[in-house]
């Protein structure tokens, strides 16, 4: 009879065998693909958690009709007049103020130590962090759907077609990316979500406000003029606008850009020397 240490040993010399046989070994993974990876993660939790979808359905959609019946009457003599002026900018003004639950998500999950199991993986090491970009900017493509759809509902009718209509979103998306970044960043040096969030609100209300979303520039006192003039949520509306009226100036959209890049090239490096700081 065969003893048990005999099996043992067979089975181990099995095992050893299977271990030397030659195969193809894996290919590293690519940058893109780890990033499309962790972006198809930050979709999958809007499947298990769908309320992360509240503030990209309804947020739009009362934004949008509020300022319409409010300020449409008073600033522009009648709501079809307004929302032609509106639109563009209130479209602005729903994505961009969403950007901010992207540092709130990065933040919970550092918070819960799984970044900590991203870091010791073989991959691109900003795959996490551009992932969860990437997730968003669906996310925001929802919400500027939506808008558009409610504008065309209450009576806007884009000169720009259906190109400039696309062309608008796209650089939405692509401004929205990029600003995205600084809420990365703060989601790296705060410690609660409450925290990036609080910091971000204080950064981006201004921004949306003190612009011309929802007014001409001119009737504004001096020095506000000054700093909506300045201000980069006012050079993406004005290039948008340009965009669905089928007139945009080519500085505008060098403008627009120049931003882009200069969040992306500023930003992306800061949060990647925090992120490689908490290995």
């Amino acid at each position: 009879m065969t003893s048990t240490a005999d099996r043992t040993t067979d089975t181990t010399k099995a095992v050893a065998d299977v271990l030397k046989m030659p195969g193809p070994r894996p290919s590293r993974p690519t940058a893109w693909s780890t990033s499309l990876s962790f972006g198809w993660r930050a979709l999958l939790k809007i499947k298990h958690v769908p309320e992360q979808l509240f503030d990209v359905t309804m947020f739009p959609i009362m934004f949008t009709l509020m300022f319409t019946y409010l300020f449409g009457g008073a600033l522009a003599g009648s709501t079809d007049a307004y929302v032609q002026f509106l639109l563009p900018g209130i479209l602005v003004q729903t994505v961009v103020m969403i950007t901010m639950y992207t540092g709130l998500t990065l933040n919970k999950d550092i918070e819960k130590g799984v970044f900590d199991r991203f870091r010791s993986l073989p991959i691109w090491r900003p795959s996490p962090l551009v992932g969860a970009l990437l997730g968003d900017v669906v996310r925001y493509t929802i919400a500027s759907i939506i808008v558009l759809i409610l504008g065309l509902v209450l009576g806007f009718r884009p000169d720009g077609g259906i190109v400039g209509v696309a062309a608008s979103i796209g650089l939405l998306l692509l401004f929205s990316f990029s600003l995205s970044w600084i809420w990365t960043m703060f989601a790296m040096l705060m410690r609660t979500e409450q925290a990036v969030m609080g910091v971000s609100m204080f950064i981006l209300f201004p921004l949306t406000f003190a612009s011309n979303i929802f007014v001409d520039p001119a009737t504004m006192p001096g020095w506000l003029q000054a700093f909506v003039g300045v201000n980069p949520i006012s050079k993406l509306v004005t290039a948008i606008r340009g965009l669905m009226a089928g007139s945009v100036q080519s500085a505008d959209l060098v403008v627009v850009f120049g931003w882009c890049a200069g969040f992306i090239v500023i930003f992306g490096p800061l949060t990647m020397r925090l992120y490689n700081r908490k290995s």
